[in-house]
């Protein structure tokens, strides 16, 4: 770790002295955009203070006492010599995943820097002997700063090719002419140097200007004798390293570039736009992963770049800009890249930018029923919340009777379009208010509310009861929040305006138990992530939403961090003694299993295994709706649905997610519980 960057990159020409087989440096902005992201942030440990640089030098070798003792001689001789500030040694395999994961999503965060300039992509592939690498840097940085522009650094240093971005508004026509004047800057000292003008990633549109004068006319007219001989008409690739166009001429973002204002309902506070939120993809193509994590679903599912979170956001992108005709932001071609999305929020978590698609999704929708009217099914969605409060209690039988009949489920998806092999979810007889309401009342000097939402009131009270029996083994007075819904449903169908107006009454009630000191404890994911995440960001007192954020947990990292502090016994227990945990994707985006994990682990002869498995694939109504039940199902088949069939016997099966219960059931035939149906606290 060095203070300044200047310290960082004069030190890398000493550190190859001790043959390392990697020597990468991340500068200040890397580190404090890495620890902003929700996708590495979590992974920021192994950095010390807030350093100018971070040199991260790895060692290889036959055995892995070998590379400790190399790793562990050069910390102690650069400690010797005075270099850098601090020089931790990391062995462990997760440890040092964490450090490459970091430094790989580099481009990714830099990206999501706040405000209209952007580190730009257009020298970053130069390469210099390591030997002047630091007088390079240096002579670059002062003429970037005598035109006012700043610079970002990180990638290759111990070969010469440290990735330099020069932050520019590419929209503005003044940057762009200083994007050409440091190119050129830039250019002559790669000359003078005698390095390379592409280094890496070879010679593109951006470089191919500078070929001729890089190699010499007579080399130059070589290539182009190559190319006419291969390919005499010009069809492959046309205009990159021979012929090329002027540097700025095929600028995705220029100054033609322009977006009509947009009247939206989200604010975006944290990007400034819906244009800015659309705008943070780059391209990177990390939602085409398909092994570890949750992004992107249907991509995984279908392989298709339209699926995909990059495509998505282009696709918006492209419609803003007229690229998919008058009508694109409400037309059919972009709903139907969109109908794909299951809003699980991965992207916001996983995507090193933080595009959250499920966000732009619901806006599109909200601008399209404006256009276009709602349809019946998307009422039907509407309405539940208040549908279920109404049918739940001396109603319920009767309906979930008919429910279960082939004719009305028939009638539903002729109608409606749900798929008729979903039976709906049933209703309760007993709702939890009621029952709450009938027992005896416990007192106990520590207080916590409740939200009761509407899936634990009116469909899977069990839930409810477990959640109180818990809080109140753990020594709290529970309060029923009794503050209305959280507008899920109608956030994640595109109803803004409508959860913006309920949803800031949920958020007052709320408030007037916060205000009197009381935290508020979440048991539904989809409900905790509409609190604290989408309607402080819809309504219009952000430091309503700001005081929500800070007093509405998750129920797990509630208990999780009241033991910490020593507010809580560590003594828990279980029924089971083995449990398969599947997380939901907005707790796993936004909140972490981490807490539920750390809880289990206080249980003695208790074995917990979390499933790498993704989206469950039904993501509220997605997977009742006649046209997605097949995609839904292969989504669950990819690594979920074999994971439980596959579970030791006697393994309970834990999901959080009420639309990931119903999920597990229909695809599997097992019943899982949630999360507070398996644990009991140290007063039981």
């Amino acid at each position: 770790h060095f203070h300044e960057l200047k310290e960082g990159v004069a030190a890398v020409s000493s550190f190859l002295e001790f043959r390392p087989s990697a020597v990468e440096l991340i500068d200040t902005d890397v580190v404090r955009c890495a620890r902003e992201s929700a996708a590495t942030s979590h992974l920021c440990g192994f950095v010390r203070g807030d350093p100018g640089a971070v040199l991260i030098v790895e060692f290889s070798g036959e055995s892995d006492r070998e590379v400790k003792e190399k790793a562990e001689e050069f910390a102690r001789r650069i400690t010797e010599r005075g270099i850098g500030y601090a020089r931790p040694v990391i062995t462990d395999r997760a440890g040092q995943a964490a450090v490459w994961s970091v430094r790989k999503n580099g481009l990714g965060v830099l990206l999501a820097i706040k405000g209209a300039k952007k580190p730009a992509a257009f020298i970053e592939d130069s390469c210099v002997p390591v030997e002047v690498l630091d007088e390079y840097v240096e002579r670059l940085r002062a003429f970037c700063s005598h035109l006012g522009v700043r610079l970002v650094v990180y990638a290759h240093a111990s070969v010469g090719t440290l990735h330099i971005r020069p932050l520019l508004d590419l929209k503005d026509r003044r940057d762009v002419e200083k994007m050409k004047t440091i190119a050129e800057f830039t250019f002559n000292l790669i000359k003078e140097y005698g390095g390379a003008w592409s280094g890496e990633h070879g010679d593109g549109r951006v470089r191919s200007p500078f070929l001729e004068r890089y190699f010499g006319s007579r080399i130059y007219e070589a290539f182009r004798e190559i190319k006419r001989l291969f390919d005499p008409q010009g069809l492959m690739n046309p205009g990159v390293i021979i012929d090329p166009e002027p540097m700025d001429h095929n600028l995705k973002f220029g100054p033609a570039y322009e977006i009509p204002p947009i009247d939206t309902v989200y604010h975006y506070r944290d990007v400034g736009s819906f244009e800015a939120a659309v705008e943070l993809c780059n391209g990177v193509g990390v939602c085409r992963q398909t092994l570890g994590g949750t992004m992107c679903p249907s991509f995984r599912a279908l392989r298709d770049e339209e699926a995909a979170t990059r495509g998505r956001a282009n696709a918006i992108r492209l419609a803003l800009t007229g690229g998919l005709g008058p009508d694109g932001l409400t037309g059919p071609r972009l709903f139907e890249v969109l109908d794909l999305c299951l809003s699980c929020k991965s992207c916001k978590a996983e995507c090193p930018s933080n595009v959250d698609l499920a966000r732009l999704k619901s806006e599109f929708l909200q601008i399209r029923y404006d256009t276009h009217g709602i349809p019946l099914r998307e009422r039907i969605v509407a309405g539940s919340t208040r549908m279920a409060a109404w049918i739940a209690g001396w109603k319920a039988p009767a309906v979930n009777a008919l429910q279960r009949t082939r004719l009305f489920r028939f009638v539903l998806e002729k109608v409606a379009g749900f798929d008729r092999r979903r039976i709906p979810p049933s209703y309760a007889r007993v709702p939890l208010q009621k029952w709450f309401d009938r027992r005896e009342k416990k007192t106990a000097a520590k207080r916590v509310v409740l939200f009761d939402d509407t899936y634990m009131s009116y469909h899977e009270t069990a839930v409810g009861i477990s959640a109180v029996e818990l809080l109140e083994s753990c020594g709290y007075e529970v309060i029923l929040a009794r503050a209305g819904c959280c507008q899920r449903p109608l956030i994640s169908h595109g109803f803004l305006r409508r959860a913006k107006r309920r949803g800031e009454r949920t958020l007052r009630n709320l408030d007037a138990y916060i205000r009197e000191g009381l935290k508020v404890v979440v048991c539904e994911p989809g409900c905790a992530s509409a609190l604290t995440d989408d309607l402080p960001d819809l309504i219009d007192d952000e430091e309503l939403g700001r005081r929500i954020k800070e007093n509405v947990f998750m129920i797990d990292r509630f208990l999780a961090e009241e033991v910490r502090a020593g507010r809580i016994e560590s003594s828990f227990s279980s029924p089971f003694k083995r449990i398969l945990l599947h997380g939901h994707c907005h707790q796993k985006a936004l909140f972490g299993t981490s807490a539920m994990r750390e809880i289990y682990e206080r249980i003695p002869g208790l074995t917990v295994t979390e499933v790498d498995s993704g989206c469950c694939g039904m993501a509220g109504s997605f997977g009742y709706e006649k046209e997605h039940y097949e995609l839904s199902l292969r989504i669950g088949e990819d690594k979920l649905f074999p994971a439980i069939r596959n579970r030791p016997e006697g393994t309970a099966v834990v999901a959080c997610g009420f639309s990931c219960r119903h999920q597990i059931r229909d695809g599997t035939g097992v019943e899982p519980l949630h999360w507070v149906q398996t644990i009991t606290g140290p007063g039981t």
